[in-house]
């Protein structure tokens, strides 16, 4: 099955290349500010079916489905809390029509937007069976892995792994989001790498690592800090920087050119799975995909 061969090309040692953002390419091929990305699937299939396309031709093993926001909470303030299902099984179709043989589907899992009982109203209860309905829907789709990930909350995070882990047969990722500061690396609800990496390994999670983020440079120094902390492998996918506001949208200026040392620096520091976060596109994970060519050849 796929989700066995998955893990066994990590336990290989092989180091897989996942692919760019989904967010800032839907705007670039003209979805609006505001609108809610997961009805593109639905609504603009072709476009949907055009980024996954490109990422696998860029030289992705694997491509993360448009359903980020894809869970009831998040689908609500767009007033679709009932298209869950409709909307992550419409995502992963559209990647298995352009996926290349050997190639992943990783089914995407963001954060609620809600707080969790005691500091929110929501319940653990209705948080475990929001995760819980869409991972299933993910399955049923065909997902070959599941991406917790731009987890803020140590809590919510947890939640969102257990549910995975229990409700599917699928190996789990775990990413949580840090920013440096006058602290250190922490989230921006206060967690810390070497929190994330015993709450996240003890809510069963198969990969962990960081995603999202103020660019490379933080990266680095969260895997330098992540990788002596754990055995499990580590997955990487940095934004393309900090982003400026021009005309509208979001516009990052690392170029595949300026992370190419920075990519090559995570690698050199042990990671397994690099990608992209929001600003990368297809030709940063082209420059990617040359990077881990060479390093597997010289293993």
């Amino acid at each position: 099955m796929y989700e066995n061969h998955f893990l066994q090309q990590l336990q290989s040692g092989k180091i897989l290349v996942s692919d760019g953002a989904m967010g800032t390419e839907l705007q670039k091929r003209g979805m609006p500010v505001g609108v809610c990305p997961e009805e593109f699937n639905v609504t603009h299939p072709e476009i949907v079916r055009e980024i996954y396309k490109d990422y696998y031709d860029a030289g992705s093993d694997l491509v993360e489905t448009n359903t980020f926001g894809a869970n009831r909470s998040r689908l609500a303030l767009h007033g679709f809390e009932s298209r869950v299902r409709e909307f992550c099984m419409k995502a992963v179709e559209l990647a298995r029509a352009v996926r290349p043989a050997g190639r992943f589907i990783a089914g995407s899992m963001g954060p609620t937007g809600d707080l969790i009982d005691p500091l929110g109203s929501r319940t653990v209860q209705e948080a475990y069976d929001i995760f819980s309905e869409q991972a299933e829907a993910l399955v049923e789709g065909g997902a070959d892995v599941l991406f917790v990930e731009t987890m803020m909350a140590a809590e919510e995070a947890e939640i969102a792994v257990r549910a995975a882990k229990e409700k599917t047969k699928l190996p789990v990722v775990a990413t949580m989001t840090f920013e440096l500061g006058k602290a250190g690396l922490r989230t921006m609800w206060g967690v810390d790498v070497n929190t994330a990496v015993s709450r996240l390994t003890d809510a069963g999670a198969d990969i962990i690592g960081s995603n999202c983020g103020r660019g490379f440079d933080d990266m680095i120094a969260i895997v330098r800090e992540m990788r002596p902390l754990t055995s499990k492998p580590i997955i990487a996918q940095s934004n393309a920087g900090i982003p400026d506001w021009v005309d509208g949208i979001s516009v990052y200026k690392e170029t595949p050119e300026i992370i190419e040392l920075k990519a090559k620096e995570l690698l050199n520091l042990g990671v397994n799975i690099l990608g992209g976060c929001c600003g990368t596109g297809p030709g940063h994970v082209r420059k990617m995909r040359q990077l881990v060519d060479i390093m597997q050849k010289e293993i």
